[in-house]
Order: structure tokens, then sequence, then C-alpha cells
């Protein structure tokens, strides 16, 4: 990942950034927070992606995604199962995703949000997929944070912890820290996917399975 980030001009010296928020109950964070005067390395530090699958494979699916796109949700509910079987599965990958929360999403912040909630008690990737396969139902809806929390409730979370988080301000930093990351990347639209090894990096021209598995290809063979 070091080798990565130098390559793209990003510091990848990683080191302790502490940015203290105080936490706001009853008021949950719906849009991306001001972060102040943060450096490329705090950056890097703060906006820590999610890793699905194991942390020392050798190759890195990339996904900065939207939790109310819906092409976000056709990638980890149709593209997501065969990259886990044919390379996550195997070792041979690892998928690492990004908040990347878009401005015409009214709720793709609280998503983003309520998916690190779930995350706060190991229950990350079953509550991102979960939030996928009902977001015909909370999308168009005026406040998503009742389905939510009912979400959690289903999942067998602390339901008590869970509102607690989402009904404050946590994870908003590392959740927009995840935005402006991405936006040095380049990142416009979602889902955005890359696959790096840690010294290549390929954008992937688009989010179908062929693909990300041309991606894979090129990277493994070191083209």
């Amino acid at each position: 990942m070091k080798n990565f980030y130098i390559a793209l001009g990003v510091v990848a010296v990683v080191g302790s950034v502490v940015v203290a928020f105080a936490l706001r109950g009853g008021t949950p964070v719906i849009a991306p927070i001001d972060l102040g005067e943060i450096t490329d390395q705090e950056l890097v530090d703060l906006a820590q992606g999610v890793v699905y699958g194991n942390e020392d494979a050798p190759i890195t699916i990339m996904e900065f995604g939207d939790y109310q796109c819906p092409s976000c949700g056709y990638f980890a509910l149709n593209v997501k199962p065969f990259l886990d079987t044919d390379y996550i599965e195997t070792g041979q990958a690892k998928l690492v995703f990004h908040d990347f929360p878009l401005d015409q999403h009214p709720h793709a912040f609280l998503a983003a949000r309520a998916a690190r909630c779930a995350g706060d008690q190991e229950r990350y990737f079953e509550y991102h997929d979960q939030v996928f396969r009902t977001q015909m139902e909370w999308s168009p809806t005026v406040d998503a944070s009742g389905h939510f929390k009912d979400l959690a409730r289903d999942l067998g979370l602390d339901s008590r912890a869970f509102g607690r988080c989402l009904d404050s301000d946590m994870h908003a930093d590392v959740v927009t820290a995840n935005r402006r990351l991405g936006e040095r990347f380049g990142v416009g639209a979602t889902p955005t996917v890359f696959v790096h090894d840690g010294e290549t990096l390929h954008f992937v021209p688009g989010f179908e399975f062929a693909q990300v598995q041309q991606a894979m290809e090129a990277v493994g063979s070191g083209n």
C-alpha cells in the first residue's frame, strides 16, 4: 500500500492522527463535515477503507462506492459474489470498500455511517449487503434512519449501541475523509474500481466482472 500511495503522489507514511469531534446524541450527521486543515499524511491515515478478505492478499480491488447508487448495488450484489469466489476466497485478492457518498443522494452519507456503526460490532459487510438489498425500500424515503436501525436489529446487532452511534457524528470524519481521498484519485462517479498490487495501479473502466477480471490479469502479469 505504501508504494501505491507514493505512486499516486499521496503521502503514504501512515502516522498518528487524532481528529476529535464531539458526539451529538440524537442528531445524526447526514452530510460531509469540515475536517479543517488536514495534511495528505493525515488524510491517508484517517480515510481507512473496510477490508473484505485476507488483509495480506497480494492484490487489492479498491472500490469507491455510494450506498444510494443503483450501480453500486448491482456491483455489490451481482459482481462481488463472483470476485469472492474467484479471487477473495482463494486468497489472491482482497476487496477494500471506500465510502464515496454523492451529493445528489441525500441518504448516502448516513448509510455509509450506518455501515460503519455495524462495523463497530464486526458486522460491516453483512450490513453492507443488506443496505444494498433493501436500497429500493429506503432510498425514496424522507428519513432513512429508522430503516437502518431496523436492519441492525434484524441482523441481531446491539440495537442500543447501534442507535447511539447512528444518532451522533460517529464515523462522520472517516466517511468524509474517504470521499476526499476518492476526489484525490479523480473519482467522480460510483462505483469506481481500481486494482493494484502495491506497485501497479489499474483503473477499471467499468464495474462488470469481466472488466475487473481483465484488470486482475493485467496486474498479475505485471503489465
